[in-house]
């Protein structure tokens, strides 16, 4: 395949690449600025992300490293009820493991709890803000109702007596 049919890379939002043979004991700090909150946004489908930080410890243990810390975010994202704009706190421990491509075998069928947390690399460098941006979109609420979300509920006749929620609503727009 030649340069101009290769697929074009697409770069993280947030990157913030860790050569694992620079680590030290020193807490890792990550802190998005605005037009990295502003792609991320727009990336999770959220009106605004106005803050994002995580701090992290990285522990390196063979190729392997571990990271462990807390990703704190305030997002404002779209009450799934009503529509309206609804501001949310994320406050989330992260424990994260960066392992090589290369230890993956076809015979590990059955994953540990641990294994979830994994993210592969390959070389010597792994994308830890990356990672926590994918941790953020993680800890979204998809779901999240706002304090308008009953009024809107009502409004679509989900709440009358009798109306039998939801379920009662789709099975009746499926008689028609």
């Amino acid at each position: 395949m030649s340069d101009a049919e290769q697929p074009e890379q697409v770069r993280p939002e947030m990157s913030r690449m860790v050569d694992r043979r620079h680590i030290t004991t020193r807490p890792v700090r990550i802190t998005a600025d605005e037009a990295e909150r502003a792609a991320l946004a727009r990336r999770f489908e959220l009106v605004a992300i106005q803050r994002l930080a995580a701090e992290l410890a990285l522990v390196l243990e063979g190729e392997r490293v571990t990271a462990t810390g807390r990703l704190q975010a305030d997002i404002v994202q779209t009450c799934a009820i009503s529509g309206a704009d609804l501001p949310v706190t994320i406050d989330e421990e992260l424990r994260l493991f960066f392992v090589p491509e290369y230890t993956i075998t076809a015979e590990e069928l059955e994953l540990e709890e641990e294994d979830l947390d994994q993210l592969f690399y390959t070389g010597t460098t792994f994308d830890l803000g990356e990672a926590v941006a994918q941790s953020l979109a993680l800890a979204i609420d998809p779901y999240a109702c706002g304090p308008e979300a009953d009024r809107a509920r009502e409004e679509a006749g989900l709440n009358a007596p009798g109306a039998g929620g939801p379920f009662a609503a789709l099975a009746a727009l499926q008689k028609k």
